[in-house]
């Protein structure tokens, strides 16, 4: 069967009528230089599972009618000298063959899936040269355990973040079960509020009151956080300096319709789940390395091997979209790859994480349901994005930097609800990360119709053992599901 290139969704809006002179002469935005700080010089690495081989001629073909259209994909960032060295965007020409890369393959390799790790584990080494625009596309057409093909995409993080870029993946794919059919992302419509009534009007007042009293708390913690509030030293916290340090990059596939059984059982959200299953997980976790190190110091092992009070915290990452650009139309913007606006639009809070053995597991999903709620009533986010805008446009981006204090970075992104293609190709899995950042671990989630794909982005020489981590994931899923069970949560 002949693999055809992607067909183009009429709109109303001319995709031509956007023209890269948008981007062209302009200075990079204080949160895309912020990404080319020593200690968050980031990069985004999505890696694209394939239930077919892939033809690279039909790639290359495709991306000129849809990469090729981002500004920001034909541009180079170049030091402005008229400007003190300002990066800004200017226009170029691409040569395709620069971006994507075909490597030659050995047929009689031991392991596909131990190769795969192993070559984007590599790209962790490397960085994109600033003499073309920043991005690349590897081609591996290596049967997997659980595909066909693997692409790999690496976008350096100043191009756009994680929304942006899953839109224009997005755009580039259809249904599989209609090709005329663009896929659709699970964007929670919010409920209007009621305006009518004095019991409502105070209901209001105090929600209002409550939000900017966490929003208060909230920045006072961010601040004290800042200049000496470091979490403890564990096993998974890394030490300064491993922004510039390889990952081990892996992942594992989760059941989703188990995530959304929890879910419905406990009253929670996709989120809240996630973020329990992880505090049960690390838990695990390192409740083994704390009995490995009282083994090897001689003492008595337990059950519970866990030190008293552990603060552990995530930087949390919110895409701030729905916030601050509430009147655009996703829909209608993954139509087109050229009407995606690429941009860093993330704010983030510092969200608690829970260490410890529970005697009933469901406690930990009652526990990030508490927090979640908790983080929902506040602008910590939005602060966060703006106050870093402020201190890099007025003082440099070496005033504003990610929080080195905490432990990990967590995301969590929505996929698409339907089998998709990609420029014919059918996909199998979509596994977003980073590396780059400041911290030794992160932990990144997206789902994808009936899966949740878990990645986990480590500095090996902090984290010695991700795929135990995707273990624990698993396990603690199973265990806090089977729990739901037998207490007849489910309906």
């Amino acid at each position: 069967m002949s693999i055809q290139a992607i067909k183009p969704i009429k709109t109303k809006k001319n995709a031509e009528s956007i023209s890269s002179s948008t981007e062209e002469d302009q200075p990079l935005s204080p949160m895309a230089r912020l990404f080319h700080e020593s200690d968050s010089n980031v990069y985004i690495i999505v890696i694209i599972g394939f239930e077919t081989k892939l033809n690279p001629e039909v790639i290359k073909a495709n991306l000129v009618h849809t990469f090729l259209k981002q500004p920001r994909f034909t541009c180079l960032q170049v030091a402005d000298e008229k400007h003190g060295g300002e990066l800004k965007w200017v226009k170029t020409e691409v040569d395709l063959d620069n971006h994507v890369k075909v490597p030659t393959l050995d047929p009689n390799m031991e392991s596909a899936d131990l190769y795969v790790e192993d070559y984007v584990s590599n790209l962790s080494k490397t960085r994109i040269s600033m003499s073309i625009p920043m991005w690349d596309l590897h081609l591996l057409n290596v049967k997997t355990s659980d595909a066909e093909a693997v692409g790999i995409l690496r976008v350096h993080h100043s191009l756009g973040d994680g929304s942006s870029l899953m839109q224009l993946f997005m755009s580039c794919t259809r249904k599989l079960s209609d090709p005329e059919s663009l896929p659709s992302l699970p964007f929670t419509k919010k409920k209007k509020p009621d305006s009518g009534g004095f019991l409502q009007y105070i209901i209001n007042l105090f929600s209002m009151v409550l939000i900017y009293w966490n929003t208060l708390v909230d920045v006072v913690m961010f601040f004290i956080t800042t200049f000496f509030l470091d979490d403890t030293k564990t096993p998974l916290k890394g030490p300064l300096g491993v922004a510039s340090t390889p990952r081990r990059i892996v992942h594992r596939t989760l059941s989703l319709e188990d995530i959304k059984l929890v879910k419905n059982a406990m009253n929670a959200t996709i989120n809240d789940v996630m973020v329990g299953i992880t505090e049960a997980a690390l838990s695990r976790n390192l409740n083994r390395k704390y009995g490995q190190i009282k083994k090897d110091a001689g003492e008595a092992v337990g059950n519970n091997n866990l030190p008293k009070n552990i603060r552990l915290r995530a930087t949390h990452f919110v895409n701030l979209r729905p916030y601050l650009a509430a009147k655009e139309d996703f829909s209608e913007m993954i139509k087109s790859s050229s009407n995606v606006k690429l941009g860093n639009m993330i704010g983030y809070v510092l969200f608690p994480f829970t260490i410890g053995l529970r005697e009933d597991a469901l406690d930990y999903i009652r526990s990030a349901k508490v927090t979640g709620k908790r983080k929902k009533a506040t602008l910590e986010a939005i602060y966060t994005y703006l106050m870093a805008k402020f201190f890099i446009k007025y003082f440099g981006a070496k005033w504003a930097s990610f929080p080195t204090q905490t432990t990990l970075w967590f995301s969590n992104v929505p996929g698409p609800q339907e089998e998709v293609t990609c420029f014919g190709h059918q996909v199998a899995y979509v596994a977003p990360t980073c590396y780059g950042q400041p911290n030794a671990l992160m932990i990144h989630a997206v789902s994808y119709v009936n899966k949740m794909k878990v990645i986990i982005s480590v500095d090996e020489g902090v984290v010695p053992d991700p795929h135990q981590i995707c273990d624990d994931l698993e396990e603690s899923l199973k265990m806090i599901k089977n729990i739901v069970i037998q207490k007849g949560l489910v309906n």
